[in-house]
């Protein structure tokens, strides 16, 4: 059966609306929630950045079902990956074990604010390679002492850790970073629908098959509000995550975007109250082999509130109905 999620997006809402939101998804039904883990928002309009871990922590606290998840942390330079493992481990226990460790090798966005440079992308995915070693031994509990090419780690043990290893799930962005992740990981996460990446994690993973997706909507009644408010905000993604991953601050994103116009957005993301319009756009990502799709719905607080009553009346109902129940 595939589950659908909801997305708190740090970029577009501030830490006490975050908290708001989170327990009114999981009354809508919906069946996860991942959080966003950014320095800055892409955009000057999206205009937010709270640290998702405090918001996490106050989440667990306001919500009793959903599952939680990064989506994503990257653990290579702004965060050590040590203290990527504490974080995840006090999260999963404040939660009750709910809590899934999405991460990435990230973007320079984030990254470049702790003055390291930005690294290749084949020196990110080693670094990320060694992260996730890191990480996956200290949820065992004992003691760590650990000498990379880009990491050390002296003598490090978590005191807090859930009777279960947190399950962590990667970002990746082609064949290449799923023959080195899918190994080692719980789960896939890419927000392209790409059946051949679905396809290559299922037969190079030896823990598990799930794969979870992200779709931006712009639900609204008045549509071409919802098409302009989309390319206020998202307007970023034109460039594809290979350009996003480079651009150091939201005015270069800016700049890459002049000449984004808002049919392109249109064409690209559903906006508006067509409740088929956003089932087409999920169907893509199930038919080419996710497990579980999160919703990103674009726009602030003021945003929000319309959208949690369309998908418990409207949305999930035609989801569920529309979603094979077995894989």
């Amino acid at each position: 059966m595939v589950r659908f999620g909801y997305t708190l997006m740090t970029e577009q809402s501030g830490p006490r609306a975050l908290v708001r939101h989170a327990p009114l998804a999981e009354r809508a039904g919906f069946d996860f929630q991942v959080i966003s883990d950014h320095f800055s928002p892409w955009l000057n309009t999206q205009a937010h950045a709270p640290y998702a871990w405090s918001v996490l922590g106050a989440i667990c606290q306001a919500t009793e079902r959903t599952e939680l998840m990064t989506y994503v942390t990257a653990p290579i330079m702004r965060y050590h990956p040590a203290v990527v493992a504490q974080k995840a481990a006090t999260v999963a226990l404040l939660s009750g074990g709910r809590f899934t460790l999405g991460i990435g090798a990230g973007e320079n966005l984030n990254e470049h604010v702790v003055g390291r440079g930005w690294p290749g992308v084949n020196t990110r995915h080693a670094m990320l390679g060694e992260a996730i070693e890191i990480i996956t031994e200290l949820f065992d509990g004992d003691y760590l002492s650990y000498r990379g090419e880009h990491f050390t780690v002296d003598s490090a043990k978590l005191w807090d850790v859930p009777d279960s290893p947190v399950p962590i799930a990667v970002a990746i962005s082609g064949a290449q970073s799923v023959e080195q992740f899918a190994p080692v990981a719980d789960g896939m996460i890419a927000v392209e629908p790409d059946a051949e990446l679905c396809r290559l994690w299922d037969s190079t993973t030896s823990s598990g098959n799930r794969k979870i997706g992200q779709l931006p909507v712009a639900w609204g009644l008045d549509r071409d509000e919802a098409v302009h408010r989309a390319w206020q905000q998202f307007r970023w993604f034109a460039g594809g995550w290979k350009v996003n991953a480079e651009l150091p601050a939201p005015p270069n994103f800016h700049a890459a975007t002049r000449f984004v116009r808002e049919d392109d957005v249109a064409d690209n993301i559903p906006c508006g109250p067509d409740v088929d319009a956003v089932v087409s756009s999920a169907r893509v990502f199930w038919e080419a082999g996710f497990t579980d799709l999160a919703f990103v719905q674009i726009g602030g607080d003021d945003h929000q509130d319309g959208f949690f009553e369309f998908a418990e009346r409207e949305l999930l109902p035609a989801l569920r109905d529309a979603a094979p129940r077995s894989r």
